[in-house]
């Protein structure tokens, strides 16, 4: 984040001073192998460029009174963007499809959706309507979250960095929050797979006399 602001600073240091100021460090991962299909199937139909593969997914939270909120995050898989992290009370079938077709009016219609196998994802009025919009779903195999990798790694950043330290005291809340916490994923936080670059950095257009 220094280096991206123009900050000359020796990694080194910053990795000191995190240390002796006693943050958290984050967990060293074991190096998998992808399971691409060698026949290119849908499943695991990697991504090749912006809207090409877009996965969804929801995440579970609840505001102070007890009551649930289930997040419906939307990604990118080519760029790490986050499209779209929008909660609600409950989901259906129709709540999808309008959060799905906003959103490919601003952007662009995807050439593949993944997701898992839950009935918001499945059902048979979704699927037609994703048929016709000319996207093919990618649904990966019953218990295999590591095939949705690129939006289970979004979720568990989220639960990490946003959901794990905030108390929402109303929904109205909770989306004001969430907003400010996407725009500071997309714009500000640097990303190891992107060279330390956010997906979506703030363009800052010159003044014009």
């Amino acid at each position: 984040m220094l280096r991206n602001r123009g900050v000359l600073i020796n990694h080194k240091r910053v990795e000191r001073i995190w240390r002796e100021e006693g943050l958290k460090l984050p967990k060293k991962q074991t190096r998998k192998r992808r399971l691409w299909l060698n026949d290119g199937g849908c499943i695991r139909r990697r991504a090749e460029y912006k809207n090409h593969v877009w996965s969804y997914d929801f995440v579970k939270d609840k505001t102070m009174d007890g009551r649930k909120i289930r997040i419906l995050n939307i990604i990118d898989e080519h760029t790490h963007e986050c499209l779209a992290a929008i909660p609600r009370r409950s989901w259906r079938n129709n709540d999808v499809i309008e959060v799905l077709s906003g959103l490919m009016l601003l952007r662009c219609t995807p050439g593949y959706l993944r997701s898992d196998n839950g009935s918001e994802f499945t059902a048979k009025k979704i699927r037609a309507w994703l048929e016709n919009a000319g996207v093919i779903t990618a649904y990966i195999e019953p218990g295999s979250p590591w095939e949705n990798g690129y939006c289970e790694s979004f979720n568990a950043r989220m639960r990490d960095e946003f959901l794990n330290g905030e108390l929402f005291g109303s929904m109205h809340e909770a989306k004001v929050l969430l907003e400010r916490w996407v725009r500071y994923y997309n714009e500000v936080r640097p990303h190891s797979s992107l060279d330390g670059r956010p997906p979506a950095p703030q363009t800052v257009l010159p003044n014009v006399a």
